[in-house]
């Protein structure tokens, strides 16, 4: 089997080292990759260029497509490779509105019963400089509409805050709504759909804020850990009964039958469970630290969901612990240079140590930075707090100039 994987970040190389370790793939490809991809495994083909991206398909004789970010699945990518008679993984552009939609996914969400938070919305910016006007309760939500790579939501603590964040990001015909603001915690479950049946995978928990203790504007996530203990084995049950089924039947009912990767963000407080938000595609990072956990084979999914077999294929992860630290570029989530050297990236032994690359290249015949999210460090474990100690233990070797990454990954479950 030929697989091409689309896209640049961690995610992708977490997907590509799965399939390229797992056996059954003849060659993986990864479009456009980044430096931690073999040079010949990498294509440099835009994941914008839809027919470059078919061309190659054809040529290499692909026999599947994995989609990665968000983009190109809301831009129609599945449905323009089915128009060729590729096979691609993944929701095609309407079902992917449950991500660049907010809107839309809590349209389905009340309609169909899932539980979610209260919310208002709104058109530009006159009007919701209305609502903030008479508003007295703070902290809120305040969400854009549209895809935002894990940054169009803000909490603001006050309307000084609140106002600075429409001020920014809203314009006069921008769509956007106000949530009420969820106590809890949050969590992330995603699960594999054939468009009718649907299968969990472990929790996992991100870290949103830049900086230690939850702190700072939000990003594209800092670190992950897996499994997380605050969703215990019935309040999976119940995510998966409760939350992710009935997601894809109403989906089903609404003729846009959702097949790829469901994730739920979720918040639990109790025995309460509900959804933040939904995401059509694997999370970055959660997917560096479910991968390494799956037993069997992730291309063995793939084919399920494509084929339509997910209700008979068995899931099942490893009950070890896995963890993984963002190394950043200085300035992330604002502006940051581009084109550092990465040092001491290969001085240790440990293979319960996996690094992911997300923002690199290489550039005469060095390992340069090229992006904000730089490396993904990711250790495995009996425990979360042996996975901890073996990340941190690589991660202080590794250097690049202004990098930084968040000291606490994982602390809320082991505070408990």
């Amino acid at each position: 089997m030929n697989y091409l994987i689309i896209g640049s970040g961690g995610r992708e190389h977490a997907i590509f080292w799965r399939l390229s370790i797992e056996g059954g793939a003849d060659k993986v490809f990864c479009a456009p990759g980044n430096g931690g991809i073999p040079s010949k495994s990498r294509i440099p083909i835009p994941q914008t260029d839809f027919n470059e991206i078919a061309n190659f398909c054809k040529s290499q004789k692909i026999d599947l497509v994995i989609v990665g970010p968000e983009a190109p699945l809301s831009e129609g990518l599945v449905d323009f490779l089915e128009t060729q008679n590729i096979k691609a993984f993944g929701p095609n552009a309407k079902a992917a509105q449950l991500e660049s939609s907010k809107l839309f996914a809590k349209l389905i969400m009340k309609k169909y019963g899932i539980p979610t938070a209260k919310h208002q919305d709104f058109l530009g910016k006159a009007q919701i400089l209305d609502f903030l006007e008479s508003n007295t309760e703070y902290p809120i939500v305040i969400k854009l509409d549209g895809l935002a790579a894990g940054k169009g939501v803000a909490i603001p603590a006050s309307k000084e805050e609140a106002l600075s964040f429409i001020n920014e990001n809203v314009s006069e015909n921008t769509p956007v709504f106000v949530e009420e603001f969820l106590d809890g915690e949050e969590a992330s479950v995603l699960g594999i759909s054939d468009g009718k049946n649907i299968k969990c995978f472990i929790s996992a928990q991100d870290h949103k804020r830049v900086f230690d203790g939850d702190k700072g504007p939000n990003t594209g996530g800092m670190g992950a850990y897996a499994p997380a203990p605050v969703v215990t084995e019935s309040l999976l049950q119940r995510i998966q009964n409760e939350i992710m089924q009935k997601t894809i039947a109403g989906m089903n009912s609404e003729n846009i039958p959702f097949k790829g990767i469901l994730y739920a963000g979720l918040m639990i407080k109790g025995d309460e469970i509900k959804v933040l938000e939904y995401n059509a595609r694997f999370g970055d990072p959660e997917t560096q630290v479910i991968l390494p956990l799956l037993n069997g084979k992730l291309s063995d999914l793939f084919w399920a969901s494509v084929n339509n077999k997910i209700a008979e294929t068995d899931i099942s992860f490893s009950k070890r612990s896995a963890i993984t630290v963002v190394m950043a570029s200085q300035g992330y989530p604002g502006n940051y240079e581009k084109g550092i050297e990465i040092e001491n990236l290969q001085n240790f032994n440990d293979n319960d140590v996996i690094i992911f690359h997300a923002g690199t290249e290489l550039k005469d015949g060095k390992l340069v930075t090229n992006g904000g999210r730089v490396l993904n460090v990711t250790g495995l474990g009996n425990s979360l707090t042996e996975a901890k100690e073996k990340v941190y233990s690589v991660i202080n070797n590794i250097s690049f100039k202004g990098s930084f990454y968040r000291k606490d990954i994982g602390y809320r479950a082991l505070k408990n």
